[in-house]
């Protein structure tokens, strides 16, 4: 374990992600999700977690690794067409992370979800939350467009558009 990781995530403070993802942003965001997801047959999550805490910092839990665990944990994966997706931010680190469910990762290649991340992960360290937020909803709707699933003329909403918000 990183001397310099394990302080970042045990100095991190709590309050900082209510400051950085206000009411106003969380609604800004479920509004784009909303309005995102009549344009693809895909579902997306949008995951903020302040930081990790000290056991899975000790066992060296990557964030990408926490991804896969959060988005197991929401269950992204449990929808019809297995095309759901996670936008997981690790604030601690301003780590951006995207993990598809398997309908879409043979159909939209690893280098796609990784420049979405990287492109949030510079307004993260610009400060510029909510434009992180709202470039990386846009930017995986842009990727999920030219992939519909067919789901007749009522299309259900399986998952929640509101973020999550976690560890507070």
């Amino acid at each position: 374990m990183r001397l310099n990781r394990l302080l970042r995530h045990l100095g991190f403070a709590p309050w900082r992600v209510r400051q950085w993802f206000p009411h106003a942003t969380l609604h800004a965001i479920a509004a784009a999700i909303h309005a995102a997801e009549q344009a693809h047959g895909g579902e997306i999550r949008f995951a903020v977690e302040g930081a990790l805490d000290l056991p899975e910092l000790w066992r060296g839990l990557s964030p990408r690794e926490r991804a896969v665990e959060v988005f197991s944990h929401l269950h992204v994966w449990d929808t019809e067409h297995n095309d759901g997706v996670l936008i997981y931010l690790l604030l601690a680190e301003r780590d951006v992370e995207i993990v598809a469910d398997r309908g879409l990762h043979a159909r939209v290649p690893a280098e796609a979800w990784e420049r979405v991340c990287r492109g949030m992960e510079a307004l993260l360290r610009e400060g510029r939350f909510e434009a992180a937020a709202l470039h990386g909803v846009a930017e995986v709707s842009a990727l999920l467009g030219p992939h519909p699933q067919p789901r007749g003329n009522a299309r259900p909403n399986e998952l929640p558009d509101w973020p999550v918000v976690l560890r507070l």
